[in-house]
């Protein structure tokens, strides 16, 4: 494990001179648990499995789409942010445009909202956030906060785009863990970004609260137990397997390494006593998770470990512990990474250009990735790519296969026509997995699609919308409301100013630091 103040939750110590090459040999067909890839080459995508295939139509885009799409965008002056887990028709035509038209953001949910507000400096009139409910939430209120509350924040979809994940820090049972787990105690309440504002703000009320991505996790965790001491009671939600994987790296590291490398590699205020102190005190929420990544468990990780050993595997901070125990050992010898959608991206992205630097055979090179999260951030690894090999001398063959571990009953018959697409990731339920093995598409990110964007800028064009364009706004659960003697809103923002005080000054808050002290007395 290395490498942890610049790479979040990345644990992959880096190996000079240890390139591997891959045959050109695809895995064996024939095989009922082969899982659908994307092989993606210089100037081509070639797909095995009809999921990869479904996902392949759409990387070329139809350039009537994004022609369409890019005059409404300049005619009426929006920006849009995307998710890394968006539809990948959408993707690709955003993409596209972006080519040509600079307001377009894909990214994360915590940059989602830097993009917006750059994107109001070079004057849009409007945003359209392209995600779930909370993120057009946390979209908007970064706008307010930077002086542009005249700029909308719209949906794609009129009805609500919930999140499983999110939600499960809503009802009563997390408030209740909350409150039992704090009481008498020095606590610091470490919430995940992907939940709401209201979650916030009602978490800032009971515990003294700082928001962190699956990039800073790690960190967070380090330097507020450094900061505050070896009694600090760290409550983490509201994602189980997040916290149960967080518990368990801190466990291996605790077991296997010395001082010496803990405050070299970990954080310099840290040995092996003091991670055995964080790993005892921080306390998990029990009930929380997203339903994409629940379903990477261990009838996928069988199918990995039998058929898959020779390529690298990657996991999103979420996957239960099974696919995350896989990522992390092969993290070890380089040959893995766990931690957020960026880190799975970066990790890819240098892969690919170390075999471009050091390659001097003119044989085919293929680097195998399985991509344990959500399939809609394959639209932004193939675009990486390419432009990695496409920059690379042509007499170096290289390919770069991504497999997605996920079962024949993750896609489902459209019943269309036999001219229109008949096969689309998710299952007849519209749940987006199979318990066979994976979690291809988030359900509620497949809300947004290219017509709703398109029937959303000709409202905006039309310019005498209002009506319909008031039901696109996000959710608007704390206006006027105060907590105590704060204003929800702002107290719902006090996390997220935390977090971004500690990723600018490398130190949690003196202030917050004083409270979590103070509860305890």
């Amino acid at each position: 494990l290395s490498s942890w103040r610049t790479n979040g939750c990345s644990i992959a110590q880096p190996l000079k001179n240890n390139h591997r090459h891959f045959s050109t040999a695809a895995a064996p067909l024939g095989s009922n648990e082969e899982f659908p890839s994307l092989l993606i080459k210089r100037d081509s995508i070639e797909a095995s499995g009809a999921f990869a295939e479904a996902t392949a139509t759409y990387l070329d885009p139809d350039p009537t789409n994004v022609q369409d799409l890019a005059n409404l965008m300049e005619k009426t002056q929006t920006g849009i942010v995307a998710h890394y887990y968006m539809d990948v028709e959408l993707q690709g035509v955003l993409t596209a445009v972006k080519q040509s038209y600079e307001n377009i953001g894909v990214a994360d949910s915590l940059k989602m909202g830097d993009m917006a507000v750059d994107m109001a400096r070079r004057g849009a009139k409007q945003i359209i956030c392209l995600g779930v409910d909370f993120m057009a939430e946390s979209v908007q209120a970064i706008l307010h906060k930077n002086g542009f509350e005249h700029v909308p924040v719209y949906r794609a979809d009129q009805r609500k785009i919930g999140c499983s994940l999110a939600e499960s820090a809503e009802q009563d049972v997390y408030r209740a863990w909350l409150q039992k787990e704090s009481e008498g105690n020095a606590a610091l309440h470490v919430i995940y970004i992907n939940t709401s504002l209201e979650t916030k703000a009602v978490s800032s009320s009971m515990v003294p609260t700082i928001t962190c991505t699956s990039s800073n996790v790690l960190q967070t965790l380090l330097q507020s137990s450094a900061q505050i001491g070896p009694n600090l009671k760290v409550l983490y939600g509201p994602d189980t397997y997040m916290g149960q994987n967080l518990q368990r790296l801190l466990q291996v590291v605790s077991e296997s390494w010395d001082d010496e490398r803990i405050a070299r590699e970990l954080h310099p205020m840290h040995n092996q006593a003091s991670i055995q102190h964080l790993r005892s005190n921080l306390k998990v929420f029990p009930s929380g998770n997203c339903v994409v990544h629940h379903m990477f468990g261990a009838s996928v990780v069988d199918t990995v470990q039998r058929h898959y050993d020779d390529c690298y595997v990657t996991a999103h901070l979420e996957v239960p512990g099974e696919m995350f125990e896989v990522a992390m050992i092969k993290s070890l010898t380089d040959d893995g990474v766990v931690g957020s959608t960026s880190n799975i991206l970066n990790f890819i992205q240098r892969k690919v250009q170390e075999e471009a630097d050091s390659k001097t055979s003119t044989d085919t090179s293929r680097l195998r990735f399985i991509l344990g999260t959500e399939a809609g951030m394959v639209t932004s690894i193939v675009k990486s790519v390419q432009e990695i090999l496409k920059a690379t001398d042509q007499s170096k063959n290289i390919d770069a296969e991504i497999i997605f571990p996920v079962a024949a009953e993750a896609v489902t018959s459209t019943g269309e026509s036999d001219d229109a697409l008949k096969l689309v990731p998710g299952v007849s339920g519209g749940e987006g997995c199979s318990t066979a093995g994976g979690c291809a598409t988030c359900p509620y990110m497949k809300m947004n699609d290219l017509d709703s964007v398109m029937d959303l800028l000709t409202m905006i064009d039309e310019g005498n919308k209002e009506p319909q364009l008031q039901k696109h706004l996000p959710p608007d659960r704390l206006s006027g409301r105060s907590i105590g003697d704060k204003s929800a809103t702002d107290l719902g923002y006090e996390a997220i100013l935390c977090m971004r005080s500690f990723m600018k000054e490398q130190r949690i808050p003196e202030d917050l630091c004083e409270r979590v002290v103070q509860g305890q007395q």
